[in-house]
């Protein structure tokens, strides 16, 4: 045992995966992308395999300055992420999805570490790290879903105002959803690894609703500002009067 949690072996990561082979059958048959489903897997076993690793050194050395430059990194991949699913790239969209991930996720991490949990000092790995990918990783998709909603809007010819508004509630969704349903219907990430681990439930749960709220509030902020950002630029480039 390892600290309450049942180990799981290499033979049971390999098993995980195999449902993953349905998936990327049907991306094969109905799309012909069979291998972004593959290539998608096994970037996430390195990468995780690798972030393992980096974490355990971190945490040994228990540096909070040595976490500063992995949320960095957190923050400028997850910027490149989100700009994937859109049809016009750029740096001045990168750079747009860039400062809105980087605003709302980073003056959210600063607050519930400063304010709701205390912790001291305040970039410990332990706390920064973790709830740093969890909300800028919300955020992430949560700007490709708005995004990619407000280009479709606008290529039918939606004024900018309603083109953003419908783009908002799009990329709403799934944090509303998240909302709706737990505690019905779902039993959170966080809440069930703190479970597993043998942290009291109640603990477990006060701990997942600020993680919600994070996730929520700075999903929605890093939105609104990106939409905020298109709306302005589209507007100056349609309209080069306007400021």
């Amino acid at each position: 045992m390892n600290g309450g949690v049942v180990p799981i072996s290499a033979t049971g990561i390999a098993l995980s995966l195999l449902p993953l082979l349905a998936v990327g059958w049907l991306y094969h048959r109905w799309n012909g992308k069979g291998g972004l489903a593959v290539y998608a897997t096994l970037r996430m076993v390195v990468q995780l395999l690798l972030m393992g690793f980096v974490l355990v050194f971190i945490f040994a050395v228990e540096s909070a300055w040595m976490a500063v430059p992995v949320v960095v990194f957190i923050l400028a991949v997850s910027s490149w992420i989100a700009l994937r699913p859109l049809e016009a790239k750029g740096w001045r969209r990168y750079g747009g999805i860039l400062t809105a991930i980087g605003l709302s996720c980073g003056g959210m991490l600063v607050y519930v570490l400063y304010v709701i949990i205390g912790s001291e000092p305040l970039y410990q790995p332990r706390y920064f790290i973790p709830l740093a990918g969890m909300i800028f990783a919300n955020a992430m998709t949560a700007i490709s879903l708005a995004g990619e909603r407000f280009d479709g809007e606008r290529g039918r010819g939606m004024d900018i105002d309603a083109a953003r508004s419908t783009a908002f509630n799009a990329a709403m969704i799934p944090q509303i959803n998240a909302f709706l349903a737990v505690g019905l219907v779902s039993l959170p990430g966080m809440m069930t690894g703190q479970i597993l681990a043998g942290v009291d439930p109640l603990l477990a749960i006060r701990y997942q609703i600020v993680v919600m709220a994070m996730i929520f509030g700075s999903a929605g902020l890093a939105v609104a500002l990106y939409l905020t950002f298109e709306a302005k630029h589209q507007r100056s480039t349609a309209y080069p009067d306007i400021r």
